[in-house]
C-alpha cells in the first residue's frame, strides 16, 4: 500500500512539474509577442507598405487588447473554468499567429496582433490561476512562481533577440510563425496534466462591471498609446483618458452595489496585494520603457545592425535566469520586504549605469555592465512580485489575482512607453542644436534616470508600507 502511494504521489508530482513546463512555455511566447516586432518594424514596413501612423499600431493592437481585455478574462476563468479558457486563448493566438506570418496587407497584420492580444488575455492570467492552484503550499508556490516569473521576465528579452535574429536570417514572418509549436503542444498536452478547476459556487458574471471596467482599460491603454505617439494634450489622447476615469468611476460605483461584482472591492483593498500591485505598476513602467529606449538608442546610436542589436540582449537573459536562481533563495533568507527592497534598488543602480552610455563607448565597456547589474536585479524582483502579489487567492479568485496583476504589468508598461518616450524626445528635441548624436543621448540618459528614481520609488513604497501589510497565514514572512 505504502509503495501504491509513493508512486501516486510521485506521479501527481511528475504530473504537476510537466504542466508548469507546458505552462511557463506559453507565457514565454506571450511575453515574447509584447516587443517581438520592434526589431523588425522596418522590414514589415518595406514588405507590406506601412505608413508610420500605422506601423505604430503593429505594436499598440496588442497592447490594447491584451491589457484592456485582462480583467474581464480573468473573472471569465473563475467562472467557466481555467483549463477551459486558457485553452481557447492559446488556440485563438495560435491562429492569429499564423494570420499575422501569412499577412499580405497592412491591415490583415495589426487585425492577427488585436486578436493575439485578446488570446494572450485569456491564456495568461488562466494560466497564473493555475500554477496558484496546482502548488498551493507556500514554499513551492514561491518556487513555482520564482520561475514562471523569471520565465516571463525571459520572454520580455529573448522578443529583441529572436525577433533580430530571424529577422536578420530569415524573414519577419518567422517571428509569428514560430508560435505554431508551442501552441498546438499546450493545447495537445496540458488536458493530460491538469483537471479543470473553476469557483466552488455558481455566479453569474457581472456584465456591466465587465462592460465598465473592459472599457475603463481599454480607454486608459488607447489614450497612453496615442499620448505616446502625439501628446497629453491632444485631443485623441486627452478624450480616452477622460473617458476612462469616467468608466472607472461608474465601475466602482456599480461594483459596490452589485450582489456578486466582477472585483470585489474587498479584494482591491486587501493592503498586501494592494501595494504589491502598485510596486509592480512602477516597475514595469520603468523596465518596459528601459526596453524600448535601449533597443532604439543601440540602433540609432551606437550603430548596431538588428542582428547584432537582438544578440546584445543574450547576457541579459542570463542575468534575468541568475536573479531568478536568487531570488527565493532570498525571500527565504531575508524575508519578502528586505528582498524586494534589495532587487529594486539593484535595477535602478542599473538603470542609472546604463543612462551613462555614451555614443563612442564600446559594448563590453559601456552597454554590458548596466545590462547585466539591471538584469539581475530584474530577475530577483519579478518572482517576489508575483508571489506577493497573488498572496491570500483561492479558488474562487484565483483567475482574478492573475487577471489584476497581468493588467498592472500592461498598464504599467504603456505608461512607462508612453511618459518616459515622450521625456526622451522632448529633451533630444530641445538640444538638437547641439548635434543629432549627442541630443539623442541626452534624451534617452534622462529617461532611464527618471525610470531608476521609479523603481527606486516602489523600494520606498515596499519599506514603508509592506511590512505594514499583514499577509494571511500561510504567506512568505515579509
Amino acid at each position: 500500500m505504502t509503495s501504491v502511494s509513493t508512486t501516486a504521489g510521485a506521479d501527481a508530482v511528475g504530473r504537476r512539474g510537466a504542466a508548469l513546463v507546458v505552462l511557463c512555455f506559453v507565457q514565454f511566447m506571450l511575453v515574447l509577442d509584447d516587443n517581438v516586432v520592434s526589431v523588425a518594424l522596418p522590414s514589415l514596413r518595406d514588405d507590406l507598405g506601412f505608413g508610420t501612423a500605422g506601423l505604430a499600431w503593429v505594436v499598440n493592437a496588442y497592447f490594447l487588447a491584451f491589457g484592456g481585455l485582462l480583467l474581464l478574462f480573468g473573472r471569465m476563468a473563475d467562472l467557466l473554468g481555467r483549463r477551459r479558457v486558457f485553452l481557447t486563448g492559446v488556440a485563438l493566438f495560435g491562429a492569429a499567429s499564423l494570420v499575422c506570418g501569412l499577412a499580405q496587407e497592412p491591415w490583415q497584420l495589426v487585425a492577427g496582433r488585436f486578436v493575439q492580444g485578446a488570446g494572450s488575455a485569456m491564456a495568461s492570467p488562466a494560466a497564473l490561476a493555475l500554477i496558484a492552484l496546482l502548488f498551493p503550499g507556500s514554499a513551492e508556490r514561491a518556487r513555482a512562481f520564482g520561475i514562471w516569473g523569471g520565465i516571463a521576465a525571459l520572454g520580455g528579452t529573448m522578443g529583441l533577440v529572436i525577433s533580430g535574429a530571424l529577422t536578420g536570417l530569415a524573414s519577419w514572418r518567422w517571428i509569428f510563425l514560430i508560435n505554431l509549436p508551442v501552441a498546438l503542444a499546450a493545447v495537445v498536452l496540458l488536458p493530460c496534466l491538469v483537471p479543470e478547476s473553476r469557483a466552488g459556487r455558481a455566479a453569474r458574471l457581472d456584465v456591466p462591471g465587465a462592460v465598465l471596467g473592459t472599457g475603463a482599460l481599454v480607454a486608459l491603454v488607447y489614450g497612453l498609446l496615442r499620448a505616446g505617439e502625439s501628446s497629453w494634450g491632444d485631443a485623441t489622447a486627452a478624450g480616452p483618458l477622460v473617458l476612462a476615469v469616467v468608466l472607472a468611476v461608474a465601475f466602482v460605483a456599480v461594483e459596490a452595489r452589485a450582489a456578486e461584482p466582477l472585483v470585489p472591492l474587498s479584494f482591491l483593498s486587501f493592503r498586501f496585494r494592494a501595494v504589491a500591485n502598485g510596486a509592480t505598476l512602477l516597475f514595469s513602467a520603468a523596465m518596459y520603457a528601459m526596453a524600448f529606449l535601449l533597443m532604439v538608442h543601440l540602433q540609432t546610436v551606437l550603430g548596431y545592425r538588428p542582428l547584432a542589436a537582438g544578440l546584445a540582449y543574450l547576457p541579459y537573459g542570463a542575468g534575468i535566469l541568475a536573479g531568478m536562481w536568487l531570488s527565493s533563495r532570498a525571500v527565504a533568507r531575508l524575508g519578502m520586504r528586505p528582498a524586494l527592497v534589495m532587487s529594486f534598488l539593484i535595477t535602478a543602480a542599473g538603470l542609472l549605469l546604463l543612462s551613462g552610455v555614451a555614443p563612442d563607448d564600446g559594448y563590453a565597456s559601456g552597454v554590458l555592465p548596466g545590462m547585466l547589474v539591471t538584469s539581475i536585479g530584474c530577475g530577483l524582483s519579478l518572482p517576489a512580485l508575483t508571489v506577493a502579489a497573488l498572496t491570500g487567492t483561492t479558488e474562487e479568485n484565483a483567475g482574478l489575482g492573475s487577471a489584476v496583476l497581468s493588467s498592472v504589468q500592461q498598464i504599467g508598461g504603456a505608461v512607462g512607453v508612453a511618459v518616459l518616450v515622450a521625456l526622451a524626445t522632448r529633451r533630444r528635441d530641445g538640444l538638437t542644436s547641439e548635434g543629432s548624436q549627442y541630443a539623442a543621448t541626452e534624451g534617452f540618459s534622462f529617461a532611464l534616470v527618471v525610470a531608476a528614481v521609479l523603481v527606486a520609488l516602489g523600494a520606498a513604497v515596499i519599506a514603508a508600507l509592506l511590512g505594514r501589510a499583514r499577509p494571511p497565514e500561510g504567506a512568505p514572512d515579509v
